[in-house]
Order: C-alpha cells, then sequence, then structure tokens
C-alpha cells in the first residue's frame, strides 16, 4: 500500500486528504467525516484499514481548513451547513473521477452522511454506492429521492433518535435501487462498545466490496 497527503483546490480553498492505494484496487471510497471531526477520525481510520485489506483505496478528506476548523471551535457556524459541506465533496469526487477510472463510494458519518447522500444525488454517474454510519439522512431530506445510488444504514441499536430518522430516510429513498438499514445491537451512536465498530467495518467493507468489484 502507497500513502501520500494529496491536497484538494475546491470551493476556493484548499482542502487535505489522506490517500492510501492499494495493488489491484477494485473501488476507492471517499470519506465524509461527522460535525466536529477530521480526516484524523480514528473511528474511520479504522474502518478505512479493513476496506484497504478487501482492496480498496481510501481517501480521508477534511472538509474544512485548518482556520475553518479554528473557527468553529467558537463559533460551529459550518458543521451543519450542508450544502457547503456537500460542495466541497463534489468538488473532490469530480477531481477523483479526472484522476482514476476506479469506481467511487462515499462513506458518511453523522452530519457528513448527509454531505454523501446530496454528492450522490448529483453526481448519479459518478457515485456507485453510499455507506452511512449513525448518519443524520434527515440533513440530506430534498436529495433523497434523487439518490439513485444503492445505499447502507448503519445505526445503532440504542442511538434511538437517530434510527427513527433512518428509518424515514430510508422509505424516502424511493429512487434508490437497494436501501438496507443494518441495525448494530446495544450500539451507541459513536458505536464506542466492544465489537461495535468491527461490526460496521465489516457490514461497510462487505457492501463496498459487492457493489465496487468489477464496476471500473
Amino acid at each position: 500500500m502507497k500513502q501520500q497527503l494529496e491536497q484538494f483546490e475546491v470551493d476556493g480553498v484548499t482542502l487535505e486528504a489522506d490517500v492510501i492505494t492499494t495493488p489491484a484496487a477494485t473501488g476507492v471510497v471517499l470519506f465524509v467525516h461527522g460535525s466536529g471531526s477530521s480526516r484524523h477520525s480514528s473511528r474511520n481510520q479504522y474502518v478505512a484499514r479493513v476496506l484497504q485489506q478487501r482492496a480498496l483505496d481510501t481517501v480521508l478528506m477534511d472538509l474544512l481548513t485548518p482556520e475553518e476548523e479554528q473557527a468553529e471551535v467558537f463559533t460551529g457556524h459550518l458543521r451543519f451547513d450542508i450544502e457547503l459541506l456537500a460542495r466541497r465533496v463534489v468538488g473532490v469526487v469530480d477531481q477523483l473521477r479526472d484522476e482514476s477510472k476506479l469506481p467511487v463510494g462515499l462513506f458518511g458519518a453523522s452530519t457528513g452522511a448527509a454531505a454523501a447522500l446530496v454528492t450522490a444525488a448529483a453526481r448519479p454517474d459518478d457515485i456507485v454506492t453510499v455507506v452511512s454510519r449513525g448518519g443524520r439522512p434527515d440533513l440530506a431530506a430534498a436529495a433523497l429521492p434523487l439518490v439513485a445510488a444503492p445505499t447502507l444504514l448503519i445505526v445503532g441499536g440504542d442511538d434511538r433518535e437517530v434510527l427513527e430518522l433512518n428509518q424515514q430516510a430510508r422509505r424516502a429513498m424511493t429512487r434508490a435501487r437497494d436501501v438496507r438499514l443494518e441495525i448494530v445491537p446495544g450500539a451507541s451512536h459513536l458505536f464506542e462498545e466492544s465489537g461495535a465498530l468491527e461490526q460496521v467495518a465489516r457490514l461497510a467493507s462487505d457492501w463496498f466490496t459487492l457493489h465496487l468489484k468489477g464496476e471500473a
């Protein structure tokens, strides 16, 4: 495997991403983190390592610049700006499409899942599939009926409010070829319980392998 730091010029700013390429990769997964997080998220990094073992390239991007992140500590004005975040994800997806012929999947967490779903609706020819971990698809409500990509929604069984939001989202995603809701028993929003994140990684890697393999 090869790891490198890449910079993407998007929306008038420079965003950094950790890109890991694997031998004979069958696809690439772009991670879209949740509010208050970054490409250094230990949970997303763990899932990324599991995906890399399944011959998938991974891109863990920052949605905000360091200056914006610093301002967010005091204002919190950007982390729920799904339109802004999705616009940046779309910009990175467009550059990945130009750089690589591999099929692209999105892994979104919390509010990042909303940005991922908006991106899937905006780029139906480029996004092959989406996985959401503890996502807030309600924040992408207008885009949900437009998402065509097969989508896996993973929610903790004890994350009851988010579970209900995901159940509603599944019903709203009428265009998607396949929408599944997987509940991890006993898990909370961050999947911090013993074995919970491992289940997330297994579900996500199985889903991405199924939908990205052979799509190039």
